[in-house]
Protein backbone atom coordinates (compact mmCIF):
# COMPACT_ATOMS: atom_id res chain seq x y z
CA UNK A 1 0.00 0.00 0.00
CA UNK A 2 2.80 2.39 0.89
CA UNK A 3 4.47 1.71 -2.49
CA UNK A 4 1.26 2.61 -4.35
CA UNK A 5 0.83 5.87 -2.39
CA UNK A 6 4.48 6.80 -3.00
CA UNK A 7 4.15 6.10 -6.73
CA UNK A 8 0.91 8.11 -6.87
CA UNK A 9 2.55 11.05 -5.05
CA UNK A 10 5.54 10.99 -7.42
CA UNK A 11 3.17 10.89 -10.41
CA UNK A 12 1.22 13.90 -9.09
CA UNK A 13 4.41 15.88 -8.44
CA UNK A 14 5.82 15.02 -11.90
CA UNK A 15 2.55 16.06 -13.56
CA UNK A 16 2.46 19.37 -11.68
CA UNK A 17 6.09 20.16 -12.53
CA UNK A 18 5.60 19.23 -16.20
CA UNK A 19 2.43 21.29 -16.60
CA UNK A 20 3.96 24.22 -14.71
CA UNK A 21 7.08 24.20 -16.90
CA UNK A 22 4.97 24.00 -20.06
CA UNK A 23 2.72 26.86 -18.92
CA UNK A 24 5.73 29.03 -18.09
CA UNK A 25 7.37 28.30 -21.44
CA UNK A 26 4.20 29.03 -23.41
CA UNK A 27 3.40 32.28 -21.59
CA UNK A 28 6.94 33.69 -21.39
CA UNK A 29 8.36 32.26 -24.60
CA UNK A 30 11.48 30.24 -25.22
CA UNK A 31 14.98 31.06 -26.32
CA UNK A 32 15.04 28.17 -28.82
CA UNK A 33 16.00 29.62 -32.20
CA UNK A 34 15.87 33.27 -31.14
CA UNK A 35 17.86 36.03 -32.77
CA UNK A 36 18.92 38.82 -30.39
CA UNK A 37 20.55 42.03 -31.64
CA UNK A 38 20.89 44.72 -28.98
CA UNK A 39 17.54 45.11 -27.21
CA UNK A 40 15.66 43.47 -30.09
CA UNK A 41 14.66 39.79 -30.18
CA UNK A 42 13.11 37.83 -33.06
CA UNK A 43 12.11 34.25 -33.70
CA UNK A 44 12.82 33.75 -37.42
CA UNK A 45 11.40 30.22 -37.57
CA UNK A 46 8.13 30.94 -35.75
CA UNK A 47 6.14 31.29 -39.00
CA UNK A 48 7.55 28.13 -40.56
CA UNK A 49 6.84 24.40 -40.28
CA UNK A 50 10.19 24.07 -38.42
CA UNK A 51 8.90 26.06 -35.42
CA UNK A 52 9.41 24.21 -32.14
CA UNK A 53 6.31 22.95 -30.26
CA UNK A 54 6.60 25.62 -27.56
CA UNK A 55 6.67 28.41 -30.14
CA UNK A 56 3.60 26.91 -31.84
CA UNK A 57 1.78 26.72 -28.51
CA UNK A 58 2.70 30.34 -27.78
CA UNK A 59 1.29 31.44 -31.16
CA UNK A 60 -1.91 29.49 -30.58
CA UNK A 61 -2.31 30.95 -27.10
CA UNK A 62 -1.76 34.55 -28.24
CA UNK A 63 -3.92 34.25 -31.36
CA UNK A 64 -1.44 36.36 -33.34
CA UNK A 65 -0.50 35.41 -36.88
CA UNK A 66 3.31 35.33 -37.20
CA UNK A 67 5.16 36.45 -40.33
CA UNK A 68 6.39 33.66 -42.56
CA UNK A 69 10.05 33.64 -43.61
CA UNK A 70 9.11 34.73 -47.14
CA UNK A 71 7.16 37.71 -45.82
CA UNK A 72 9.59 39.19 -43.28
CA UNK A 73 10.57 39.11 -39.65
CA UNK A 74 9.26 40.70 -36.45
CA UNK A 75 11.56 41.98 -33.69
CA UNK A 76 10.27 42.73 -30.17
CA UNK A 77 11.89 44.94 -27.53
CA UNK A 78 10.71 44.97 -23.90
CA UNK A 79 13.69 46.93 -22.58
CA UNK A 80 16.16 49.60 -23.67
CA UNK A 81 19.79 48.93 -24.63
CA UNK A 82 20.77 49.06 -20.92
CA UNK A 83 18.22 46.29 -20.12
CA UNK A 84 15.89 48.70 -18.26
CA UNK A 85 12.20 47.84 -18.91
CA UNK A 86 10.34 50.20 -21.24
CA UNK A 87 8.34 52.50 -18.98
CA UNK A 88 5.60 54.73 -20.41
CA UNK A 89 6.25 57.36 -17.74
CA UNK A 90 9.79 57.87 -19.09
CA UNK A 91 11.01 59.45 -22.32
CA UNK A 92 12.51 56.83 -24.63
CA UNK A 93 14.34 57.44 -27.90
CA UNK A 94 14.47 54.90 -30.74
CA UNK A 95 17.14 56.08 -33.16
CA UNK A 96 19.42 55.02 -35.98
CA UNK A 97 18.60 52.97 -39.03
CA UNK A 98 16.83 49.70 -39.76
CA UNK A 99 18.15 46.73 -41.69
CA UNK A 100 17.38 46.77 -45.42
CA UNK A 101 13.69 46.11 -46.03
CA UNK A 102 11.14 47.10 -48.65
CA UNK A 103 8.80 48.30 -45.89
CA UNK A 104 8.82 48.36 -42.07
CA UNK A 105 6.52 49.25 -39.20
CA UNK A 106 7.27 50.16 -35.60
CA UNK A 107 4.30 49.66 -33.25
CA UNK A 108 3.64 50.07 -29.50
CA UNK A 109 1.90 47.25 -27.62
CA UNK A 110 1.08 46.58 -24.00
CA UNK A 111 2.61 43.46 -22.46
CA UNK A 112 -0.46 41.40 -23.37
CA UNK A 113 0.04 42.13 -27.07
CA UNK A 114 -2.73 44.73 -27.49
CA UNK A 115 -2.23 48.10 -29.15
CA UNK A 116 -1.28 50.73 -26.61
CA UNK A 117 -4.40 52.83 -25.98
CA UNK A 118 -3.99 56.57 -26.30
CA UNK A 119 -6.24 59.56 -27.01
CA UNK A 120 -4.63 60.29 -30.39
CA UNK A 121 -5.07 56.72 -31.62
CA UNK A 122 -1.49 56.82 -32.85
CA UNK A 123 0.07 53.37 -32.45
CA UNK A 124 3.14 53.38 -34.64
CA UNK A 125 5.10 54.58 -37.66
CA UNK A 126 5.87 53.10 -41.05
CA UNK A 127 8.97 53.49 -43.19
CA UNK A 128 6.98 55.65 -45.61
CA UNK A 129 5.78 58.26 -43.10
CA UNK A 130 8.77 58.64 -40.80
CA UNK A 131 10.67 61.94 -40.86
CA UNK A 132 14.35 61.18 -41.45
CA UNK A 133 17.62 63.03 -41.02
CA UNK A 134 19.73 63.92 -44.06
CA UNK A 135 21.83 60.74 -43.62
CA UNK A 136 18.75 58.48 -43.65
CA UNK A 137 18.68 57.89 -39.91
CA UNK A 138 15.66 58.71 -37.76
CA UNK A 139 14.71 59.47 -34.17
CA UNK A 140 11.36 58.40 -32.69
CA UNK A 141 10.46 59.71 -29.26
CA UNK A 142 8.20 57.63 -27.02
CA UNK A 143 6.71 59.67 -24.21
CA UNK A 144 3.50 60.34 -22.30
CA UNK A 145 3.48 64.01 -23.38
CA UNK A 146 3.85 65.46 -26.88
CA UNK A 147 7.35 65.83 -28.30
CA UNK A 148 8.58 67.45 -31.50
CA UNK A 149 9.35 65.32 -34.55
CA UNK A 150 8.46 61.64 -34.66
CA UNK A 151 6.50 61.08 -31.44
CA UNK A 152 4.46 58.13 -30.21
CA UNK A 153 2.29 58.58 -27.10
CA UNK A 154 2.73 55.95 -24.40
CA UNK A 155 -0.27 57.05 -22.36
CA UNK A 156 1.87 56.81 -19.22
CA UNK A 157 1.42 53.02 -19.05
CA UNK A 158 3.93 51.38 -16.73
CA UNK A 159 5.26 48.70 -19.13
CA UNK A 160 5.02 48.28 -22.88
CA UNK A 161 6.84 46.68 -25.78
CA UNK A 162 7.91 47.72 -29.25
CA UNK A 163 7.49 45.58 -32.34
CA UNK A 164 9.58 46.28 -35.44
CA UNK A 165 8.31 44.33 -38.45
CA UNK A 166 10.58 44.17 -41.49
CA UNK A 167 8.87 43.11 -44.74
CA UNK A 168 10.70 41.67 -47.73
CA UNK A 169 14.09 41.71 -46.03
CA UNK A 170 17.24 39.57 -46.19
CA UNK A 171 17.30 39.48 -42.36
CA UNK A 172 16.37 36.05 -41.09
CA UNK A 173 17.68 32.70 -39.97
CA UNK A 174 21.27 33.38 -41.14
CA UNK A 175 21.53 36.78 -39.40
CA UNK A 176 23.69 36.83 -36.28
CA UNK A 177 25.15 40.27 -35.48
CA UNK A 178 24.48 44.01 -35.50
CA UNK A 179 26.73 44.24 -38.56
CA UNK A 180 24.43 41.81 -40.43
CA UNK A 181 21.32 43.75 -39.37
CA UNK A 182 21.85 47.29 -38.00
CA UNK A 183 19.02 47.72 -35.50
CA UNK A 184 17.88 51.04 -34.02
CA UNK A 185 19.13 51.84 -30.54
CA UNK A 186 16.67 52.26 -27.67
CA UNK A 187 17.76 54.74 -25.00
CA UNK A 188 16.10 56.31 -21.99
CA UNK A 189 16.42 60.09 -22.30
CA UNK A 190 14.51 61.12 -19.18
CA UNK A 191 12.40 59.73 -16.39
CA UNK A 192 10.45 61.60 -13.68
Amino acid sequence: MRLILSALLILIIATAVGLGATWTTVTRGTDFGTLTIGAWTARPRIGTPEANPYARASVIRSGQLPLGTGDGIAFIANADDNRQPLDGRCDISVSGVTPPARFWTLTLYDNKGHLLANALQRYGFTSEEIVRNADGSFVIRLAARARSGNWLPTGGIERYQLMLRLYDTPVGIGTRTQRDAPMPTITRTGCP
